[in-house]
């Protein structure tokens, strides 16, 4: 009987050590194809940004009222360099996520941070430059500003295309914030209230916030 039962024992025991390794071998896997999908969305908005970036750089015209280039425009150069830094940091974070490395707080973190920062600076390119684009086509009436497309077409027309990839890739941006955020906030927990100091007064245990003994003293004196 007590064959039968070690036998039994170590048979369970071998099932349950199986079992353990093909649910470590799944966890691994899906760690893995999860690395690669954050890996793919971080790579696509670096092409994103290049290619926005190209065209508006080779934006420009001339015609018999005159020649414009997208260096004419404030706007329009501040999308080109944050185009630029956002395709560096796609890059850069790419093959930082797709080095396995241990997750750690200040990893999290500074994903988390850097990701919101670079979303709001690619957001501010577009947003800018859709209302660059927008006063050339509609003109402002008040401030004698005319309808500059009208005479730039082709100008205005790859200064839209570099905007509205602009915008594609904030959206890919946001969904890359949403990830680090969940990486941060479901991995890790808030930071810990300061402790509060405690005093016995009459036997008794009482729990006091800090600088609350300094207030007590001084409305005693």
């Amino acid at each position: 009987m007590e064959e039968s039962r070690s036998s039994s024992s170590k048979y369970e025991t071998a099932e349950i050590s199986i079992e353990s390794l093909r649910r470590g071998e799944e966890g691994g896997e899906e760690k893995l194809m999860n690395g690669r999908t954050e890996t793919l969305l971080r790579l696509v908005p670096m092409g994103l940004c290049v290619a926005a970036l190209v065209i508006m750089l080779k934006d420009s015209q001339s015609n018999d009222y005159g020649s414009v280039s997208y260096s004419d425009l404030g706007g329009f150069r501040y999308l080109v360099h944050a185009n630029g830094i956002c395709a560096g940091y796609s890059l850069l974070s790419a093959v930082l996520v797709a080095v396995p490395r241990p997750s750690t707080m200040s990893r999290a973190w500074t994903f988390f941070l850097l990701d919101q920062m670079l979303t709001y600076v690619v957001l501010a390119a577009g947003a800018v430059s859709i209302e660059l684009l927008y006063l050339a086509y509609k003109g402002d009436s008040s401030t004698t500003w005319s309808e500059a497309c009208d005479s730039f077409n082709g100008f205005c027309r790859k200064a839209m295309t570099s905007a509205a990839i602009t915008m594609v890739a904030v959206g890919f941006f946001v969904v890359l914030s949403l990830i680090s955020s969940y990486k941060l906030f479901s991995r890790f927990d808030a930071p810990a209230p300061a402790p509060h100091h405690s005093s016995s007064r009459n036997g008794k245990s009482i729990e006091e916030a800090p600088g609350t003994r300094f207030n007590a003293l001084y409305v005693e004196n």
